[in-house]
């Protein structure tokens, strides 16, 4: 496994050692004790999500204020674009954004800590998506950045398309406004 710093020093892009032949592939999405090796970080998971989505669902960009989830995504099938948005006043990142396509071909992770806002596009037809998170869901705790805020300027790869969002994620709000 090799983990390699973004932009956001504490974004991590995981590359685990994936085993192909003609039969097929194997590779470990997560080991612990590797985990820790490669990134330097000691983390507990407690809770594994799986979701499926069509072609230019943007799902986005969230948070957790109270009970912040650090989270280590992945995609099984399909492809999306993958974004990270530092949000933690303190940081000397704060206001930056990282994307990196994960796909089921791939195999690459993203590491986002706790205290940045996370959502992805689908890029392919259909992506599933999974991801283990270090603190349980806390709706009553989630907030929202515009995945569309001229600050931040995430640049999605939409090509002339509209994004496909929830009722909750056009409701969004400004960096300037969290």
């Amino acid at each position: 496994m090799r983990a390699t710093p973004t932009a956001i020093a504490d974004v991590l892009l995981i590359e685990p050692k994936v085993f192909g032949d003609a039969r097929g592939f194997f590779f470990e999405s997560f080991n612990s004790r590797d985990f820790a090796h490669a990134t330097g970080l000691d983390v507990h998971f407690v809770q594994d999500n799986h979701s499926k989505s069509a072609r230019h669902v943007l799902r986005g960009m969230h948070f957790q204020r109270t009970q912040p989830q650090g989270k280590l995504v992945r995609v099984v099938a399909g492809a999306v674009f993958d974004v990270a948005v530092d949000i933690r006043p303190e940081s000397a990142t704060f206001g930056l954004w990282v994307g990196e396509t994960l796909s089921g071909d791939n195999h690459r992770q993203l590491w986002i800590p706790s205290g940045l806002a996370h959502g992805f596009l689908v890029l392919s037809e259909t992506a599933e998506f999974v991801y283990k998170t270090t603190d349980y869901y806390a709706p009553q705790h989630e907030g929202c950045l515009a995945w569309d805020d001229p600050t931040v300027g995430i640049d999605w790869p939409l090509a002339g398309a509209k994004p496909s969002l929830s009722a909750k994620d056009t409701q969004g709000k400004a960096l300037s406004q969290l």
